[in-house]
């Protein structure tokens, strides 16, 4: 999802060095990825009253006041740190633009749930089961995604989120650990319980192999 790091940190010793051209190139090569992690993060009925392309806008007018501080000490790859900043903006945009008396804003498993992403939650049911979803079966990966999706939803914050971050955005082990401040292992570990425990809350709902053939 995000851009390869090596030309990114050519990049950013461009900018330390005070070239200013590699501030905009940056920002420019990593615009799109934010756009996707806008547009699957911000709630739908938000995306109604906001436009996710004045989000990503916002997050990358904030990296660029901050950014001098970050090339001083840059205390994570560029991209978490890019990533920090959306989810901040996406918590913002949930405030100003509250969809509903009763959501709570400081309950983000509900403001960050996967939507729309039907190709990483058929990869995700695969990972939990039936590996043997073929293209046969595409009239029914709509309804299954959307099933994988709920299922995440019920999940506890920390569970659904460690989820959302290895397959819909594609973060590394490593890279979560470092978001999470948790050692690699131990990122490790809170991965495979919430696996175990999305997979409990499919079973229920799992489409059978006839369903899907």
């Amino acid at each position: 999802m995000w851009p390869q790091s090596p030309q990114t940190e050519q990049l950013i010793a461009n900018a330390k060095a005070g070239d200013h051209s590699a501030v905009n190139q940056l920002m420019d090569r990593h615009r799109n990825s934010l756009n996707h992690l806008v547009r699957m993060r911000l709630d739908k009925k938000v995306q109604n009253r906001v436009d996710v392309s004045d989000v990503v806008q916002d997050v990358l007018v904030e990296a660029n006041r901050r950014l001098q501080r970050y090339l001083e000490t840059p205390v994570m790859p560029f991209h978490l740190w890019l990533r920090q900043i959306a989810k901040d903006r996406i918590i913002d945009a949930h405030r100003r633009h509250r969809v509903s008396a009763k959501r709570s804003v400081d309950r983000e498993q509900q403001l960050f749930a996967p939507r729309g992403h039907d190709q990483s939650s058929i990869q995700l049911a695969s990972l939990l089961g039936d590996s043997k979803i073929t293209p046969a079966a595409a009239a029914l990966q709509k309804e299954l995604a959307k099933k994988i999706e709920n299922s995440i939803s019920q999940l506890e914050e920390k569970d659904s989120e460690i989820i959302i971050m290895r397959h819909y955005e594609h973060l590394t082990n490593q890279e979560i650990s470092k978001i999470l401040n948790l050692s690699e292992p131990a990122a490790s570990m809170r991965y495979l319980r919430a696996i175990r425990r999305l997979r409990e809350l499919m079973q229920p709902e799992q489409l059978s192999q006839t369903e899907l053939n």
